[in-house]
């Protein structure tokens, strides 16, 4: 009986016990201290910061011949135009995964917040600007049910066709930056503008003008209409026009530039400059740019450790014995892997490590021309997501179209303008990278910045050379300008096992995860395409 007694002791103090820690349990385990909202703002902020054009640098600026990397492991793709399925996503994991989900969440949760109006229709600018790197990329895409996982529950998004989402874009933009107000709420949190309306004006009718311009083969009316609205019948105060109103993409030791973080960690010794990059620049005969003048912008971008054996020879005694000299610059062979850079490389100068000039291809890999990660692309660099040498060098080709009220006699102002707002620009990057007032009109008022404006077709070759160099670093635009007009005139990587031979890519093709998890959509719209899902196959506005 005792036993018994005990035993029920026993169990109601076990029951006093759990009822006594339950009261209360709601408010013990919540914090007195942490954030129980997040101010939107702060999400589209790393919207910003992820829209960073760097997450695919093997493939976009290798694409365009302007930095390549010829290992033949982990870093293949656009030196040797080939499929590798571990880089072919990096462009879709980045967007969808970081830009689309943030910016939809922002729109979310202040679409219907009258008291930010701002933050909502900048958050549709950075989406457009996301969902046109996206389509330009990959083709047919996920986009009205894309980034709609968490707020819609939706995890099998259908695919738009591009021809359906550029006219979309098209109108989010026109209508995001006319929503914009000087009198609504200020957000100066924001990192890209800090709230400053006009900035954010120009800014969306600059991504406004590049996709009219996009749309020149596929729909000429609808590209010069858009044009014209981007322009808004002056293009001083509607577009970035001037490097006080570049779209900089700023980066410290937190929130680093991807480019500077590859190539200043374990692929420091894998890139190198590609050989039509430094002969265009080096003003080499027989070029892409089809000139022998020094292009000041290359002592500014190069540096290349002559008789480099190794990796470590590059850093020793902190980049010291680098050279910057325009006329000591080569660059790695395209398509060349590490075996054959290394038969065909820059030959050792006589008298030591690093020295006179040397004779190209005859050496060794590590002795080939890089980014000077030192000044251009350290982590803490710049990234450009749109800047006003780009807009008024398209402005030139507009003006050679009859756009938006331009003629053929603006273009040669706005060409010039475009090739000058560039060597000012490069003073973003580093102090160490400026190029002098003399350099810069020196080459300006030559004929590299004179535009043979008689015809389109003569000046085409002119504004295409010039856009691909101002586009450096951003690989994403330098590609689609070169598939949308055919300039610079590059010759088709020579690699043997090319899978797309005598040609270039085209486009990126979908990824793995995609196909396992939503086979039907992405079979879906490898049907609409017009061609297989593969490296050749142009996206529409190309064909």
């Amino acid at each position: 009986m005792k036993k018994i007694i005990n035993i029920f002791l026993l169990a109601l103090s076990f029951t006093f016990i759990a009822t006594s820690c339950d009261e209360g349990f709601d408010e013990l385990n919540t914090s007195k201290s942490g954030a129980t909202s997040l101010d939107p703002v702060f999400i589209l902020n790393n919207a910003i910061i992820s829209s960073s054009p760097s997450p695919n640098l093997v493939y976009d600026v290798a694409i365009v011949q302007q930095m390549i990397a010829t290992n033949t492991g982990v870093l293949e793709g656009g030196n040797f135009n080939k499929v590798v399925v571990n880089n072919t996503p990096l462009n879709w994991n980045n967007y969808y995964q970081n830009v689309i989900k943030y910016t939809n969440d922002v729109i979310t949760a202040t679409k219907d917040d009258a008291s930010r109006p701002n933050l909502y229709h900048m958050a549709r600018i950075i989406q457009a600007y996301a969902f046109m790197v996206l389509t330009d990329t990959y083709g047919d895409i996920p986009y009205s049910e894309a980034g709609g996982g968490f707020t819609a529950q939706n995890f099998f998004p259908v695919y738009e066709t591009q021809q359906t989402i550029y006219p979309k874009i098209i109108d989010e933009l026109t209508q995001a930056v006319a929503a914009l107000s000087a009198t609504a709420k200020i957000e100066t949190g924001d990192a890209l503008y800090s709230g400053n309306i006009d900035k954010w004006k120009r800014f969306g009718n600059s991504l406004l003008l590049r996709a009219g311009m996009r749309l020149i083969k596929a729909d000429p009316t609808k590209a010069a209409a858009t044009v014209t609205a981007a322009v808004s019948g002056n293009a001083a105060a509607n577009l970035i026009v001037l490097n006080a109103d570049n779209a900089i993409i700023r980066h410290d030791a937190n929130f680093v530039n991807g480019i500077g973080n590859t190539v200043n960690g374990g692929e420091a010794a894998n890139f190198y400059l590609a050989e039509p990059f430094v002969n265009a620049l080096k003003g080499t005969p027989g070029n892409v740019g089809n000139t022998t003048v020094i292009d000041p912008r290359l002592r500014s971008i190069a540096i290349r450790y002559g008789g480099a054996q190794s990796g470590g020879d590059q850093t020793a005694n902190n980049f010291a014995n680098g050279s910057t000299d325009p006329t000591n610059q080569f660059g790695t062979p395209v398509g060349s892997t590490d075996a054959t850079a290394n038969t065909s490389g820059a030959l050792l100068p006589p008298g030591g490590l690093y020295g006179s000039p040397p004779a190209p291809r005859a050496g060794n890999r590590f002795c080939y021309s890089q980014v000077d990660r030192n000044r251009m692309v350290k982590r803490t660099s710049p990234l450009f997501l749109v800047t006003a040498a780009q807009t008024n060098l398209l402005l030139a080709e507009a003006a050679m179209r009859g756009f938006a009220g331009l003629a053929a006699a603006n273009a040669p102002a706005l060409f010039k303008t475009g090739i000058t707002e560039h060597m000012n620009q490069m003073a973003s990057y580093d102090p160490g990278c400026a190029i002098s007032g003399t350099d810069r009109d020196t080459y300006a008022n030559g004929a590299e910045g004179t535009l043979d404006n008689s015809t389109l077709a003569a000046a085409l070759p002119q504004i295409g050379y010039q856009y691909w160099v101002a586009s450096f670093l951003n690989g994403p635009e330098a590609w689609a300008n070169f598939r949308r007009i055919g300039y610079p005139a590059l010759a088709p990587n020579p690699f043997s096992g090319s899978q797309t031979p005598g040609g270039f890519i085209e486009r990126l093709t979908y990824t793995d995860a995609e196909k396992a998890v939503n086979t039907e959509n992405v079979n879906n719209a490898v049907g609409t395409l017009g061609g297989p899902d593969a490296l050749t196959t142009k996206v529409w506005w190309a064909k």
